[in-house]
């Protein structure tokens, strides 16, 4: 397991797409955040501080920005990426449960914390979901409330209706 407050180096980018500039954050064995615009809020809510930031460019970055531009595109429903997510044994269960959720389809919390056979961990999902280090590409916009409400996102609820909208029409 990896924390969210080790000591690993992240080198870092920005690339722009049709949600606004991302912040490309990678280690040496994956991407490790994809963040929004507000990257001093984006790193407390990952738990990483500024000091754990490099300014060389990742490796990946091009790779990022590519499998981005076809998603966007509407050529690309899944990804393809080396990913180095850094949390909890559960929020990185949760993490991985999020990348099951079917590219334009959705799930809720309750329905996230059965499919990783916790029932009741209903409140502990939508937290995990709440601190996943990789928007888009592990998939938290697509959890949405039990009455298909909308429900809290990084990005802002207008960004989270706009993603899924995309996926709906592909």
């Amino acid at each position: 397991m990896r924390t969210p407050r080790d000591a690993t180096r992240h080198a870092t980018a920005t690339i722009d797409t049709p949600v606004g500039r991302l912040h490309v954050l990678a280690t040496s064995e994956g991407l490790s955040a994809l963040l929004w615009p507000d990257l001093d809020a984006e790193l407390e809510r990952i738990r990483v501080s500024p000091e754990q930031l490099d300014d060389r460019r990742p490796a990946m970055a091009g790779d990022v920005e590519r499998q981005l531009e076809q998603y966007f595109a509407g050529a690309r429903t899944e990804f393809d990426l080396p990913l180095d997510p850094h949390g909890t044994d559960f929020q990185l269960t949760v993490w991985a449960a999020l990348r099951e959720i079917p590219f334009g389809l959705t799930s809720s919390y309750g329905q996230q914390a059965r499919a990783i056979n916790r029932p009741r961990a209903i409140r502990a999902v939508a937290a995990a979901n709440g601190r996943n280090p990789i928007s888009i590409i592990v998939p938290c916009h697509r959890v949405i409330g039990a009455d298909g409400s909308l429900t809290g996102f990084a990005g802002g609820l207008d960004t989270k209706a706009w993603l899924l909208e995309h996926e709906r029409r592909r």
